[in-house]
């Protein structure tokens, strides 16, 4: 009935925006950990401490739209951190989280990524016999795959962030890998090879869970 079925909604909800802010969370502590430099360091552990309180007020949300609301708030104080965990050796800055249209080489690169990965989800639900059109946090929308939009949420930072920083922290991108239009950024053809590559090397590795012990 309607009664269970929005039940199960919010607790689908909570648990895909639990699992986002626990990976967000652990991966500005990830980079808190090796940060050298003092006031960086310090920026990102308020940020891990900001998401840590956010997480712990989605049990008191009694609504699908308060949940929304706390995965807004967590949203700005990670990505407030995310030119924290840049290298200022890789020449790149990050400043804000901007998607249409993206406005730096970085915001570019993380909108790549989460279009390779909605695109990996959405054929594995399809694989699965589940309809990735269905979905709870993202609201339904024709031609939207809502529900590999949700599952996506938490894999976010540990697949796409952690490739993106890597690839300009360790010099794999170069300003000869983007093109301007206007006041939008994008990869061009080089870029993009580059990132695919590096995303189907991700892919390949063997990640073990870390409580059910298992590849």
């Amino acid at each position: 009935d309607s009664l269970a079925s929005g039940v199960f909604c919010l607790h689908m909800v909570r648990s895909l925006l639990t699992g986002k802010l626990v990976n967000s969370r652990n991966m500005l502590l990830r980079h808190a950990r090796t940060e050298k430099e003092p006031g960086r360091g310090e920026r990102l552990s308020r940020g891990a401490e900001e998401l840590a309180r956010l997480a712990g007020k989605l049990d008191e949300c009694d609504s699908v739209d308060s949940l929304r609301g706390i995965e807004g708030a967590a949203g700005n104080a990670y990505f407030s951190c995310f030119d924290a965990m840049l290298s200022e050796k890789s020449g790149f800055s990050f400043k804000a989280r901007s998607r249409r249209p993206p406005r730096n080489e970085v915001n570019a690169v993380l909108s790549f990524l989460y279009v390779q990965l909605s695109h990996d989800m959405r054929s594995a639900l399809e694989g699965v016999g589940l309809d990735p059109f269905a979905g709870y946090l993202h609201t339904l929308r024709p031609g939207r795959p809502s529900l590999a939009l949700d599952l996506m949420e938490e894999l976010r930072s540990p697949l796409c962030d952690r490739l993106a920083l890597s690839l300009f922290n360790r010099g794999r991108l170069a300003r000869q890998d983007f093109q301007e239009d206007g006041e939008a950024v994008y990869l061009n053809d080089k870029g993009r090879r580059k990132v695919l590559s590096a995303w189907r090397e991700r892919k390949h590795e063997m990640i073990r869970h870390p409580f059910l012990e298992a590849d």
